[in-house]
């Protein structure tokens, strides 16, 4: 008698670890980039960052939801495998802008110094340029 009393709690109770499983299950495979997104964004550097990662998460994923067309499994792992997608598309396009404009800019310095060098020595405005 006493468990029919606290169905009215044990019931939405149930419900609420069950959608706050569904979304760990969903969202947990995406918290780890988090901060290595704000990481590359802050310091514009993507070194440490291995786009091959990138590519084996979405091959995987992709699978999945291939798999899945053929036999359904539970919804939170296919929004996952679509969370997860989305996730690694916007990091390879943060490191990829990061890496092009690291090149542009590597590429731009070596340009100038170039311009402004002859024979080894730097030329200045107030220092002509010598013949070697």
């Amino acid at each position: 008698m006493e468990a029919k009393g606290l169905d009215w709690l044990l019931v939405p109770l149930h419900q609420l670890v069950s959608w706050g499983a569904a979304a760990a299950m969903v969202f947990g495979g995406v918290v780890p980039y988090i901060p290595q997104y704000r990481d590359i964004r802050r310091t514009q550097n993507a070194e440490g960052f291995s786009t091959y990662v990138c590519l084996v998460l979405l091959v995987a994923n992709i699978l999945r939801i291939l798999f899945w067309f053929g036999r359904h499994f539970e919804s939170p792992l296919l929004w996952q495998s679509v969370v997860m997608i989305l996730t690694m598309l916007l990091m390879l396009r943060l490191c990829t802008e990061v890496r092009v404009a690291n090149e542009l800019n590597v590429k731009r310095r070596f340009f100038a110094a170039s311009r402004w060098s002859s024979c080894g020595r730097a030329v200045t405005p107030s220092r002509p340029r010598t013949s070697c």
